[in-house]
């Protein structure tokens, strides 16, 4: 679930103005990170992929993401996992097994993870290299590749594509160091809609027998 959450935080963000040596890749992340500040909420459906050739595995996954400030909730219907925060604590419900573990944001994991940190995880340690301007699906894209300064991430590149016209992120590509490589496209977003904070919080009572791991 972590890469999941790393590739959510790349994607929804805004995330990464990253450091100073390319200057127009900078240019182009700190447009993005201006414009997603601008909104109170975010929303998006994507497709996540996990591939790794050597295993002969091709996963390919349908989601949904809310975003309000420090609060979210990532659904992977599929998969039967949700992840609620309310900013402070964490709750990672699994269907199977009808299980949710119970952490506080600080023990949920490496910021890098949290999809919250979107308007400041760039500040933790990226390269940024503009590839190249081109046409994916008839829309004009930015490709910048991101490269970790510290091997804190398990990550060895980050390959995004902003939509020009936009200026969103609309996909993500991840190298990872276990040989895996994990993707996202978002195939809708919406902002500034009107989410009720309940939204984020994990309600025991909607599911009855649920198992309750507490960790905080």
């Amino acid at each position: 679930m972590k890469s999941v959450y790393l590739l959510i935080t790349v994607l929804l963000l805004s995330i990464l103005s990253v450091a100073q040596e390319d200057e127009k890749s900078k240019k182009i992340l700190d447009e993005v990170t201006e414009k997603a500040k601008t909104f109170k909420t975010i929303s998006a459906d994507f497709t996540f992929s996990m591939v790794n050739k050597e295993m002969d595995i091709d996963e390919r996954n349908e989601g949904t993401i809310k975003l309000k400030g420090k609060k979210y909730v990532v659904d992977l219907p599929e998969t039967g996992i949700t992840v609620y925060s309310d900013g402070e604590t964490v709750w990672n419900y699994m269907e199977q097994g009808n299980q949710v573990t119970v952490s506080t944001i600080e023990d949920a994991g490496s910021e890098l993870m949290d999809p919250s940190s979107v308007f400041s995880i760039y500040e933790k340690g990226f390269q940024s290299k503009f590839i190249a301007e081109k046409n994916v699906d008839g829309k004009a894209v930015y490709q910048i590749d991101l490269f970790p300064e510290e091997d804190i991430y398990d990550v060895s590149k980050i390959t995004i594509e902003i939509n020009k016209s936009t200026m969103m992120i609309q996909s993500a590509l991840l190298l990872g160091t276990d040989e895996n490589v994990y993707g996202i496209v978002v195939k809708k977003m919406k902002t500034n809609q009107d989410i009720p904070d309940s939204d984020f919080h994990f309600e025991e009572s909607n599911y009855p027998d649920v198992e309750v791991i507490d960790l905080r």
